[in-house]
Formats: C-alpha cells, sequence, structure tokens
C-alpha cells in the first residue's frame, strides 16, 4: 500500500527526531546519489536521487523558477517517491515542500548545533524567504532564548517577514548586522557573494544554505579561507557548487581545506571558542531520503 502524505504530518514532527534521524542515517552505508540539472535561462529543473542500502530509495524533481512570486505561486516545487529498500516497491508519495523544507533546515540545524557556540545568542538571518522562516523555527528548538535578525536586498521583503515573525529584527546594514552576530544563516538566491570575509568576527558560525549550483555563490574567498569549513556531504558539495568551485578553482582554499562532513562525526565540531566555521549545505538527495523515511515513519507511528 502507498502512503500519501501531507503537510498534515508535521503535526507529529520534531527537530530533534529529525536530527537525530539525520545522525543514524549517516551510519549506514555511503548513500548512492545521481542529481540531473536542466537549466532554461533563470529556472532550473532538478532530479535528484538517492538509494541508501538499510533504508530505502527516492526520487524528488525539483523545479526552480524565480519569477513565480510575480505569479503568487512558490519559486520551487515538485513531487518526492519513496521506494522500499529490498523489493524496489513504492512505499509513499511525500508532499515536496514538507520534505523539502525539514531536510533543508534540518541539515542547517545539525552542523550548527555541532559547530555553533552553545552560548549563541545573536541569530542573523540574510533572505527573507520561506527557508529563512523556517531557520526560526529550528534555531528556536536548541536555542530557545535565541534573538533574530532579518536582512533582505528588498526592505520591503524582511519588513514582511518581521510583520509573521514575533520578535524578528530588521536590519538596514548587512555589514554591521554580520559583524554584530554570532550565528549567520544565508538563505538567498544570490550569484554574487552577499557577505564577505573582511565582516566576519572570530566565533562566529555560518550556514550557507542558498548557493545550490555551479553558478552561485553567497559568501566571498575571503571568507572561505578565514573559517573551517565544513559540509553536509563532500559528493554533492565540492565539485557541483559555486560555493567551493570558485575559491578551489582560485587556489583561495584546497579540498583539504574542507576537514569533515556528516559522514565523518568524529571530526565534525568545533575545537574553539575563536573559531570562525562554515557549513555548506548541498542538501542531497541522500538527506531528502533520510528526512522522507523520518516523516513516513512518524506518520504511520501516530
Amino acid at each position: 500500500m502507498i502512503d500519501f502524505v501531507g503537510r498534515e504530518a508535521e503535526a507529529v514532527m520534531d527537530w530533534s527526531g529529525l536530527t537525530a534521524a539525520f545522525e543514524a542515517g549517516h551510519l549506514l552505508p555511503k548513500a548512492e546519489i545521481a542529481d540531473l540539472f536542466l537549466y532554461r535561462d533563470r529556472d532550473v529543473m532538478l532530479d535528484r536521487a538517492a538509494w541508501i542500502t538499510g533504508l530505502g530509495a527516492l526520487v524528488k524533481v525539483a523545479t526552480v523558477v524565480p519569477d513565480n512570486g510575480a505569479r503568487g505561486l512558490p519559486a520551487v516545487n515538485g513531487v518526492v517517491s519513496l521506494f522500499d529498500d529490498v523489493t524496489g516497491v513504492p512505499k509513499a508519495l511525500i508532499d515536496f515542500h514538507l520534505v523539502t523544507k525539514w531536510k533543508t533546515a534540518g541539515d542547517s540545524l545539525l552542523s550548527a548545533s555541532k559547530l555553533a557556540r552553545k552560548d549563541s545568542r545573536r541569530f542573523l538571518l540574510v533572505g527573507a524567504g520561506t527557508v529563512a522562516r523556517s531557520m526560526v523555527q529550528a534555531y528556536s528548538s536548541l536555542w530557545p532564548e535565541a534573538e533574530f535578525t532579518v536582512w533582505n536586498r528588498s526592505a520591503e521583503g524582511a519588513r514582511k517577514m518581521a510583520d509573521d515573525v514575533a520578535g524578528l529584527r530588521v536590519a538596514d546594514d548587512l555589514e554591521s548586522a554580520v559583524r554584530a552576530a554570532d550565528v549567520i544563516c544565508t538563505a538567498t538566491m544570490a550569484n554574487a557573494p552577499v557577505v564577505l570575509g573582511a565582516w566576519l568576527q572570530p566565533g562566529q558560525h555560518l550556514d550557507l544554505i542558498g548557493a545550490y549550483n555551479p553558478k552561485m555563490r553567497e559568501v566571498d574567498d575571503l571568507a572561505m579561507q578565514r573559517a573551517d569549513v565544513f559540509v553536509d556531504a563532500r559528493a554533492t558539495t565540492i565539485h557541483h557548487i559555486g560555493e567551493l568551485i570558485d575559491p578551489l578553482a582560485s587556489g583561495a582554499i584546497s579540498e583539504a581545506d574542507v576537514l569533515a562532513d556528516f559522514y565523518q562525526p568524529d571530526l565534525y565540531h568545533r575545537t574553539s571558542d575563536d573559531q570562525i566555521t562554515i557549513a555548506k549545505n548541498g542538501g542531497g538527495a541522500h538527506l531528502d531520503l533520510m528526512t522522507a523515511a523520518y516523516i513516513l515513519g512518524r506518520w504511520r507511528a501516530r
């Protein structure tokens, strides 16, 4: 029987359960992953597949159409199919936006739980879209005393988010906001660096979410040089995303400067209070698979 799981499943989910599922999933055999990207001007189609022995298989197809905002539609849409690990029989169709929200935010939450200082209080969100709103929920689950500030290229977008999120402050000047933050989360559609390495301060942690293809960047080479760099998965980031492709090509960093991914839990942690850390969220299909399996498990157990 195929389960059809919609957004109502959110009522039986929690962030700690998802991050625990991520940690357990990375103890299984390394995922087989394949990505296909198709481009039409600014529009992108992503076809992502993963198979993890002991967990199952997943295919996630997404379209990214930046101009959809003007049409009153989400910029990202798609479908998620989950398959049985042994038989390959379809197990579930799960709401695309539910999987994407929890996978994306949970990915960076797991990074922050390992890399951000435990006494972090000031959280800066760069970008005021759907992902930034999810990160408020995710970070608050670990830092209930967190204070959130948002900066957005469009001031109107930042003000709208502040109207919707209680206690959220709007930053007018990005450089000052970056310098004052403990944790900086970038969730933009930028093709060129928005946050500069010259602005970073000792002890900060950066969760980089937005850049997802070879043409996109959110921080500059200096930021990558000054920080200790971590990724969720080497296989889906190092040679696939501009955030790493560009500084590797320029010689600003080497592959050895990427210290660990989630498959190396013993290395994935902060080593000093002064350390600047960057975690690049590549959001590979294996994380969609872990998220979808977690959602289906919680849904069936409700």
